[in-house]
């Protein structure tokens, strides 16, 4: 049997796909709305996705569909139960980007506590040029070393960053889900966690129950100084209470790698804040060169798991 494979985003991934291993026909599009994707994938027996959207109405069109790939780890914007119900698989890829979003996570953790954006700005403007010794004492640098790093999450992600702030002398507390009714061990209590951090670091899914878990009363309970990492989902805080936090000065700092709409085409409140201790980058914390390579690889795997019949990292 040949099977008939459609990547629905393909710009979304910018290294090779590997070769699949069983008989197939491979069509790719850069990107597609869902205006097009019924039209584009009504041959398709396999559909791949990154970041389109795919409806419990889009499937009702869609009755040859088998599987649905996704060449991602969230799922949030796949219909899981409708899926279900018509006979669906839907697979996605897992710690392919474990380290590198840790990475991230920690370089945006160090240039904050180091206060590196407002040194960057400040020898820009020539304030070094101008002063009266050998160095500038500009925003204040505070070390990793003996600060406790409070961590949102507890996947190959979370881990990974708490080996890597661990290793530089920090103290790391796991946080316990928000709104729990008990401590499990090994793990401290959310609000502990909020109020005694000198960094918060989110790697948990976007779900009902996180939507919106800091919010502007989140943001007041935060150590005074504390720095906010968010390389998870954009839509796990309250964007507009965040730059009030950094502007009224009871954050000493934030990097965020997601917003809540992506691209940010109309906009967003961190992209217009002029502030010097807030670093934000474009959704890129998964996207080393190595780390794209496993996810490639791991979509294919799946893909060929399912064909023979086996189950690889299914969701459904």
């Amino acid at each position: 049997m040949t099977h008939s494979i459609v990547f629905l985003d393909r710009d979304s991934l910018a290294v090779p796909v590997p070769v699949f291993g069983f008989p197939h026909r491979y069509t790719e599009y850069p990107a597609t709305s869902a205006e097009q994707l019924v039209e584009r994938a009504a041959n398709a027996d396999i559909l791949i996705t990154n970041k389109v959207p795919v409806t419990a109405a889009q499937l009702d069109e869609l009755p040859g569909l088998k599987l649905i790939a996704v060449a991602a780890t969230g799922v949030n914007h796949i219909d899981l139960e409708a899926c279900r119900t018509r006979g669906v698989a839907v697979c996605n890829v897992r710690h392919y980007g474990d380290d590198t979003v840790a990475e991230h996570a920690f370089m945006l953790m160090i240039a904050l506590r180091r206060n590196l954006p407002a040194y960057q700005r400040d020898v820009a403007a020539g304030v070094w040029q101008n002063a009266g010794q050998f160095c500038h004492f500009g925003a204040p640098i505070r070390d990793l070393a003996g600060a406790t790093l409070g961590i949102v999450g507890g996947g190959g992600i979370g881990q990974a960053l708490a080996k890597r702030a661990e290793a530089f002398g920090m103290t790391v507390w796991q946080a316990e889900r928000k709104g729990a009714a008990s401590v499990r061990p090994g793990y401290v209590a959310f609000d502990t966690v909020l109020e005694q951090a000198d960094v918060i670091s989110l790697h948990c899914p976007l779900t009902d129950e996180t939507r919106g878990m800091i919010g502007a009363a989140e943001l007041v309970r935060m150590k005074s100084g504390a720095i906010l990492i968010n390389t998870a989902r954009g839509g796990l805080v309250d964007e507009e209470a965040l730059i009030a936090a950094l502007k009224y000065g009871q954050l000493g700092g934030a990097g965020f790698d997601v917003l809540s709409v992506e691209p940010p085409r109309d906009g967003n409140p961190l992209l217009k804040a002029r502030v010097p201790h807030l670093i934000v980058t474009p959704h890129v914390a998964w996207a080393s060169g190595e780390a794209m390579g496993r996810l490639a690889q791991q979509v294919v795997d799946n893909i060929g798991a399912f064909i023979a019949g086996r189950e690889a990292n299914r969701l459904v």
